[in-house]
């Protein structure tokens, strides 16, 4: 099977968190997955959460990676498959899930990336490491779970 790998690199610096996600948009389409279906919402804040820690927590650039499966025909990879992204950095300090209060404006993320992908991981990559998530396209537990990703915000 083929697959159809985009990526980007991200400095360490927050502002890029945005340009990551208007990249990130403007790649969908290009995969066959449109940009107001409730998969690209999903990608899309798991992208701003993935690349938030990268930049925020470790303050290193990062990579960061899109893999559609079945690419080749026109929209093969909207038709099935999982998709997956990455962000590899540099840091060798793992990823660490917090207790985010009630009132607190941070902490949730990788709270955020459990809930929306299908799995998630990390592993050590030289001197840094690379975190990963997955979305199955098809037959997905968050298909009809809630409207959109802010749903899960939301609910807060």
């Amino acid at each position: 099977m083929q697959v159809l790998q985009m990526q980007m690199e991200v400095r360490a610096d927050p502002a890029e968190v945005g340009r990551a996600r208007r990249w990130a948009r403007s790649r969908l389409a290009g995969s066959g997955i449109g940009v107001d279906e409730p998969l690209a919402e999903t990608l899309i804040l798991l992208i701003s959460e993935l690349v938030t820690n990268a930049v925020v927590h470790t303050g290193c650039p990062a990579v960061l990676r899109m893999l559609f499966p079945g690419a080749g025909g026109a929209g093969a990879g909207a038709y099935g498959g999982t998709v997956r992204v990455e962000v590899a950095d540099i840091s060798a300090r793992p990823p660490r899930r917090r207790c985010a209060g009630g009132e607190d404006t941070g902490g949730r993320g990788l709270e955020l990336v459990d809930g929306l992908a299908d799995r998630w991981g990390w592993q050590a990559e030289g001197s840094g490491k690379r975190i990963w998530c997955e979305v199955d396209r098809t037959g997905s537990s968050w298909v009809g779970a809630f409207d959109s990703p802010r749903a899960v915000i939301n609910r807060a």
